[in-house]
C-alpha cells in the first residue's frame, strides 16, 4: 500500500498569520507502536501567562524553547531522544525523551547552554507576588520495556521519533502483552 499524505499548519506546529504553512506528512498506514532500546526519561513542559502586561516578555521567553530545541538536536550527545509538540504557546505542552535523568539534568544546569538564561527569567517573571506567568513540568523515568504506545493512520512521532516504529503485529497486539515483553 502506498503511502498516505495529509496536510497540517507549519513544522513547527504553530499558526502563523496569514493561514499557516502547509506541509506534507507521510503517515504510515495500519497499526504501529515504538520500540526503544534501553531506560529513558519523558519529560513533559509547559507555560502560561496570566498577566497580559507581561504577554510580550513572556512570548519572548516561550520562543526560546525553539532555540533549545535546535540547540539539542544539533548535539545528539547531550540525551535529547525526541520531541513532539501539543498545543499552542503559552497554552500547549512539549513532550520530550531523553536518555537518561542525569542527561536532562547536566542540560538543564549547564551556565554555558540556552536553557540558563531563560530558566533565570522566567523565574524573574513568576517570582514574589507578581505571579505574571507560570510553568510546570514533570518528569517520569520509565525503565526498559516498561511502557506501551499505539498509532494508527498517523506520521511517526512520539516515542517513534524518539525510538524506532514497528508494526503492531511485529509487537504484540494488546497494550498488555506490549508491556510485557
Amino acid at each position: 500500500m502506498p503511502p498516505q499524505v495529509g496536510l497540517t499548519l507549519a513544522e513547527d506546529g504553530q499558526r502563523h498569520s496569514g493561514g499557516g504553512t502547509l506541509v506534507v506528512m507521510v503517515l504510515q498506514p495500519g497499526r504501529w507502536t515504538a520500540e526503544l532500546d534501553g531506560d529513558f526519561v519523558v519529560f513533559l513542559i509547559g507555560a502560561m501567562v496570566h498577566d497580559p502586561a507581561v504577554a510580550t516578555e513572556a512570548s519572548g521567553l516561550l520562543m526560546a524553547m525553539v532555540d533549545m530545541l535546535d540547540e539539542l538536536e544539533a548535539d545528539p550527545s547531550k540525551g535529547l531522544l525526541g520531541y513532539t509538540r501539543h498545543g499552542e504557546p503559552g497554552n500547549g505542552v512539549i513532550v520530550q525523551y531523553w536518555r537518561s535523568f542525569e542527561a536532562l539534568e547536566a542540560y538543564a544546569r549547564n551556565p554555558g547552554a540556552r536553557h540558563a538564561p531563560v530558566w533565570r527569567a522566567w523565574n524573574r517573571l513568576g517570582s514574589g507576588d507578581r505571579g505574571a506567568a507560570g510553568i510546570w513540568h514533570e518528569t517520569f523515568q520509565v525503565n526498559a520495556g516498561n511502557y506501551e504506545a499505539i498509532y494508527q493512520n498517523t506520521p511517526v512521532m512520539g516515542l517513534q521519533q524518539a525510538g524506532r516504529p514497528i508494526t503492531v503485529t511485529e509487537a504484540r497486539d494488546s497494550a498488555r502483552a506490549r508491556l510485557s515483553r
